[in-house]
């Protein structure tokens, strides 16, 4: 069977335009059927299209996607589904990435494939490390909040409603619209009430300078 050649393209919203990533891809995927699109939050993989790409593709095959960041905005996540393409044989090129986007076909079909893997390896490799400085710096970030909140004498409310570890993520995640606040509350079975107060105590705690620090990334 011959290989085939796909594309991803990805916007958080309905009123954002695809053109720009489609046209980027047109230049290496020869149909357009093959340009798989969402229009939906990169918070997690759960997206028809996207999901339907993963089910379409065959060892041999290639994706190619505009930027990293339109395969989703959780690293730890992209790591994990580039090692499912990586098992499956399937390459993934990525448009700014230069080294991703390397012809090895000069090289024959099994230096091609051995080059090809050890891009796919480095690359999985610098996402696991990002991944995980991101993790340490939102840690830091929230060690020092509250070494920063006890020296002005802040309280955080009754003792007795203790926040897991990923509270601070997902506070960031709903800044940045990427959850809902209805979403946080079915998490954290939280009422309304105590959902606001919980965020209105964060944001003492963090200070706006480290908020709009945080959001700004993207």
């Amino acid at each position: 069977m011959e290989n085939r050649i796909f594309g991803y393209i990805r916007v958080s919203s309905k009123d954002q335009n695809l053109d720009r990533q489609r046209d980027s891809l047109r230049q290496y995927v020869p149909n357009d059927r093959d340009i798989y699109a969402d229009m939906q939050s990169g918070k997690d993989f759960d997206r028809p299209s996207y999901q339907a790409l993963k089910k379409a593709v065959r060892s041999g095959d290639v994706i190619y996607v505009h930027e990293m960041e339109r395969l989703g905005r959780n690293k730890k996540e992209i790591k994990e589904n580039l090692e499912e393409f990586k098992e499956m044989g399937v390459a993934v090129r990525i448009l700014n990435l230069p080294t991703t986007m390397i012809d090895y076909s000069q090289y024959g079909d099994k230096m091609q494939k051995i080059l090809m893997e050890m891009v796919n390896n480095i690359l999985i490799e610098v996402l696991a490390t990002m991944a995980e400085t991101e993790r340490d710096n939102i840690r830091k970030r929230q060690r020092e909040g509250i070494e920063s909140a006890h020296k002005r004498g802040i309280k955080f409310g009754r003792p007795t409603l203790k926040l897991p570890d990923t509270w601070l993520e997902d506070y960031f995640m709903w800044k940045r619209k990427e959850v809902t606040a209805a979403e946080l509350k079915r998490k954290y079975i939280m009422p309304a009430s105590t959902f606001y107060k919980k965020i209105k105590e964060t944001e003492e705690m963090l200070g706006n300078d480290s908020v709009e620090k945080t959001i700004s990334k993207k």
